[in-house]
């Protein structure tokens, strides 16, 4: 299962508005380092995501399910290439669906959450590629999700992660967002 889907649904399903202060972890210091953080998420995130991705509600994940989603996201090279894999590795029991304990199986075994993935989910938001996340760049990704979110939901919620106020976010923001509810480990 990847990570950068995991990534992108949680980034839809924040709209708190009380955030830690961002940790700077992309500086240039730290950019270098080998002891970049991994992060775990928790079993109500990967709920909250796994019934994202299970359009239909019926407790399991299609390979159909899951190529909308991707397409959504704007991946359409190799879909049907990239879907068999990931169903033939998260697929414990071969009946054609990822269910909810194959798709938490499938994220411990990866190991959480690491600093490229969440770089990878920054980038998916960032169709401009600017180094920031504009309002019109959710609203965009939303639509294609599918949710009804206006411009002005969009708004609030960039206003949610935006801790220095400059109207975007950045990616140190963009990991303060994804990580508050994670573990480290």
């Amino acid at each position: 299962m990847s990570n950068t889907s995991f990534l992108d649904f949680q980034y839809n399903l924040s709209k708190r508005s009380f955030l830690r202060k961002p940790s700077r972890m992309f500086t240039r210091e730290r950019q270098n380092s080998r002891s970049l953080p991994v992060y775990q998420p928790s079993l109500d995130d990967l709920k909250k995501v796994f019934d994202r991705f299970d359009s239909n509600k019926d407790g399991k994940i299609s390979p159909e399910e899951y190529k909308a989603i991707l397409k959504a996201m704007g991946k359409k090279s190799l879909l049907t290439r990239e879907v068999q894999k990931i169903f033939e590795v998260a697929d414990a029991d071969s009946d054609g669906f990822i269910d909810f304990k194959e798709f938490v199986e499938v994220q411990k075994k990866e190991g959480g959450v690491k600093t490229n993935d969440l770089k990878s989910a920054f980038h998916t938001f960032d169709k401009d590629r600017d180094g920031k996340i504009s309002v019109e760049e959710v609203y965009e990704l939303q639509k294609g999700l599918g949710q009804r979110c206006s411009l002005q939901d969009c708004r609030k919620m960039v206003k949610a992660v935006d801790a220095n106020g400059d109207g975007v976010i950045d990616l140190d923001e963009f990991v303060t967002m994804m990580t508050r509810t994670m573990t480290l480990c």
